[in-house]
C-alpha cells in the first residue's frame, strides 16, 4: 500500500496500538503503580509486532511510522510558547531563576558526565564514537521526537545509529522518570517533604488508572473563535503551522551559512518561530484569541503519537550491538539525576524543594510532560508556585537545552571542539550557574533535613 492511503492506514493502526496501551494501563495494576504512559505501553506492543520479534506488520507501516516522530516533533516545539503571555525579565528571573540554575546544572551535567564516562571508559573498551555521549541528553531531556529530529545531524557527522540509540535512550528516560519519580515521591510522602500530600492522603486512585471520574472532570480547551467560521482546533493548528513555516524559513538561511550545519534540524527553529508568532500576535492584539489549552492539546496529541511511532520503529539490532556501552551510559545518567534530586535540590531551592526538584527530575529524564505529570502528583491543585516557576524557567531554558540550540548542535560541538574541550565547556556552564544560584542567595550548603516549603495561595 503506497502514497497517502498507506499513510492513512498506518496512522489508524498506530491509533489502535495507542488505545491498546490505554486499555492495558487501566487493567494492569503494575502499570498503574508505576504510572507508565499509554504511549509507552502501546509503543512496546507495536515493537513486539515489528520485524525484530513477531514480524506481523507490513513494511509500509513501519516505513511510515519511522517518519512520523521527525515531523510531529515540530508541532511539539512550535506550540511550547504559543498562547503564553511572556512576562518581563525581572519577573522571569525572580520566580524562575532558581529553577533555571538547577535545570542548567542538571541538563549540562548530563553532557559532562556522559562525555567523561565516554572518554575514560566507553572509547577505550568499546571503541564507540565520541558523539555517543550526546544520546543521553538528547534522549532524556530531549525525548523521542528530538532524537528522531536529530537523524540528519547524526548521519552528517558519520554516526547514523545515533538517532535510534537516542530514541532508546528516550524510552529508558521516560520509564526512569515515571518509575524513579513515583518511587521517590512515595518516600517523600512518608518523610513529610510534600506540602499537599501525606501518608493518609496518598495519590488519588483515578490518577493511577488515568480514567477521570465525572466530578473531577474539567474542560480541556476553550473556544475563542466561532465554529461556524472555523473550527477552534483547526484555527490553533493553523497558527502552529505558521510557526513551523517561520522556523523553516530560518532553517533555509542557516543551512546556507556553512556545510557543517547543513544537517541542522527544524524543531528548535520551529520553537523560535512560535515565539516570534506569539510576540507579533501580542503586538497586533490578536493573541487574545489564542487558547493555551488548545495548543497544549495539539502538543499532547503530537507527543503521544510520536512516542508510539518512535518506540515501534526502534532498530533493536543497533541497540543489541551497543548494549553494554548503552547500559553504562544510562546508569551514569540516572545516577546523576538522582544525585540532583536528592542532594542538589534541597540545597539549590530556597523553598518547595521537593515539588520543584521532582518536576525538574521528570523533565530532565523524560521531557516536560513527565515533569508536569510528577508535579501534578505532588501538587495536584498547584497550591505552591512550582508550576509558574517551572514555566518561567522553560522560557529561558528550552531555547538552549532539552531540544534547543545546544541540544541540536551538541554533536557538531563534540566533533569540532573535541571531547576534552566539550567536557571543560560543560563544567564551566555548571559552575557558572552554581555561582549564580549562590550569589542570589538561593543555595544553602546545610539545609534543614525536613525543611518545610512555603505555601503560596493561588
Amino acid at each position: 500500500m503506497e502514497g497517502l492511503t498507506g499513510v492513512f492506514f498506518s496512522v489508524c493502526i498506530l491509533g489502535i496500538f495507542l488505545l491498546a496501551g490505554k486499555i492495558l494501563r487501566v487493567k494492569i495494576k503494575l502499570f498503574q503503580r508505576i504510572f507508565l504512559p499509554a504511549s509507552i505501553i502501546g509503543g512496546f506492543l507495536a515493537l513486539f509486532c515489528g520485524p525484530y520479534m513477531a514480524d506481523i506488520l507490513p513494511p509500509f507501516i513501519l516505513e511510515t511510522w519511522s517518519e512520523i516522530p521527525g515531523i510531529l516533533i515540530n508541532f511539539v516545539f512550535a506550540t511550547l510558547f504559543l498562547g503564553l503571555a511572556v512576562p518581563g525579565f525581572k519577573v522571569l528571573w525572580s520566580q524562575g531563576g532558581s529553577q533555571l540554575c538547577f535545570g542548567m546544572v542538571a541538563g549540562t551535567g548530563q553532557y559532562f558526565f556522559a562525555l567523561l564516562i565516554t572518554v575514560l571508559v566507553l572509547i577505550p573498551f568499546f571503541d564507540v564514537s565520541p558523539v555517543f555521549a550526546t544520546i543521553l541528553e538528547i534522549g532524556f531531556a530531549g525525548g523521542h521526537g528530538t532524537a528522531a529530529g536529530m537523524r540528519t545531524v547524526f548521519e552528517q557527522i558519520g554516526f547514523p545509529e545515533g538517532s535510534d540509540l537516542a530514541q532508546m535512550s528516550a524510552t529508558v528516560g521516560i520509564i526512569i522518570a515515571v518509575v524513579g519519580g513515583i518511587f521517590y515521591i512515595n518516600i517523600a510522602i512518608r518523610k513529610g517533604y510534600c506540602v499537599n500530600l501525606d501518608e493518609s492522603k496518598g495519590i488519588p486512585g483515578y490518577k493511577k488508572s488515568g480514567l477521570v471520574p465525572e466530578q473531577y472532570r474539567k474542560p480541556s480547551s476553550t473556544a475563542t473563535v466561532a465554529s461556524e467560521s472555523i473550527e477552534p482546533m483547526a484555527f490553533h493548528f493553523a497558527i502552529a503551522g505558521l510557526a513551523i513555516l517561520a522556523g523553516w524559513l530560518m532553517l533555509a538561511g542557516i543551512r546556507k551559512i556553512h556545510p557543517v550545519v547543513s544537517g541542522f534540524p527544524l524543531f528548535p527553529l520551529a520553537m523560535i518561530g512560535g515565539m516570534i508568532v506569539q510576540i507579533v500576535s501580542v503586538r497586533l492584539k490578536v493573541d487574545k484569541y489564542y487558547d493555551r489549552q488548545s495548543f497544549e492539546r495539539i502538543l499532547g496529541f503530537s507527543l503521544d503519537v510520536l512516542v508510539v511511532a518512535a518506540i515501534a520503529s526502534i532498530r533493536l539490532d543497533l541497540f543489541i550491538e551497543n548494549i553494554w556501552p548503552f547500559l553504562i551510559l544510562m546508569i551514569v545518567g540516572v545516577s546523576w539525576l538522582y544525585f540532583c534530586l536528592i542532594i542538589l535540590a534541597p540545597r539549590m531551592f530556597p523553598y518547595n524543594w521537593l515539588e520543584r526538584g521532582v518536576t525538574e527530575y521528570g523533565m530532565q529524564s523524560g521531557v516536560t510532560a513527565m515533569g508536569l505529570l510528577l508535579l501534578r502528583l505532588v501538587d495536584p491543585n498547584y497550591k505552591t508556585d512550582t508550576a509558574q516557576a517551572f514555566g518561567f524557567k522553560q522560557m529561558l531554558y528550552e531555547p538552549f537545552l532539552g531540544g534547543g540550540l545546544i541540544t541540536a548542535t551538541a554533536p557538531f560541538i563534540v566533533v569540532n571542539l573535541g571531547v576534552w574541550w566539550s567536557i571543560g565547556s560543560a563544567a564551566a556552564i555548571m559552575i557558572v550557574f552554581m555561582l549564580i544560584s549562590w550569589f542570589n542567595g538561593w543555595t544553602e550548603i546545610n539545609p534543614v533535613k525536613h525543611k518545610q516549603p512555603k505555601i503560596l495561595k493561588k
